[in-house]
């Protein structure tokens, strides 16, 4: 099997004032809710509704009772993007430590790429993370939001973040096996 060089970056914010959030798009097709219910079924559809053509594998072997234990974690929300009644895209965050939160997953689903939906999608789910242990009153109140990204991600992944105000801290280069793209279910066709 062949391996490909995959560059990995680490952004961050060390403070809510570091947000530029993105402008809306315009009229009102986009909303943002928060999945409150945690659903095994729902997050993994979008995990691999997002991923399936940028290589996202980690959770696909995931079984229910796993998503389960994840999702019903203190300070784990998912946020979904709609426009007009349809998912359009989702933030995953995560509390990892004392005051600190990981955007673990972000991204469009391949047909709303392109619409300026995902930097108001970061912009909203950058906001929730900063006031996250408002809806966790356990939680410490969130001192850092950090993520990462890759070269795997979309060409216009890394600048979207940076535009909102997130900063470099660490690349890394890495090879990784150059495996086929898993689609959002096996033998699903992502083309025209």
């Amino acid at each position: 099997m062949s391996s490909v060089p995959v560059t990995t970056w680490s952004l961050e914010q060390t403070s809510p004032s570091d947000l530029l959030p993105a402008a809306a798009p315009e009229g009102d097709a986009v909303r943002i809710v928060r999945a409150e219910v945690p659903s095994p079924e729902f997050s993994r559809f979008l995990y691999a509704s997002v991923g399936g053509d940028i290589r996202w594998t980690d959770r696909l072997g995931w079984t229910h009772a796993r998503w389960a234990e994840y999702l019903g974690r203190p300070g784990v929300e998912t946020w979904v993007a709609y426009e007009r009644g349809t998912p359009a895209g989702y933030v995953e965050l995560e509390a990892t430590g004392e005051g600190v939160v990981e955007i673990a997953y972000f991204g469009l689903l391949p047909a709303f790429r392109g619409r300026r939906i995902g930097g108001h999608l970061l912009s909203m789910g950058t906001a929730r993370a900063w006031d996250l242990a408002t809806r966790w009153p356990d939680l410490t109140p969130v001192k850092r939001v950090w993520l990462h990204t890759c070269s795997k991600d979309g060409p216009y992944a890394l600048d979207n973040y940076l535009r909102r105000g997130f900063t470099l801290f660490d690349t890394k280069v890495e090879l990784e096996a150059d495996l086929p793209t898993p689609g959002p279910w096996p033998g699903a066709f992502l083309g025209d």
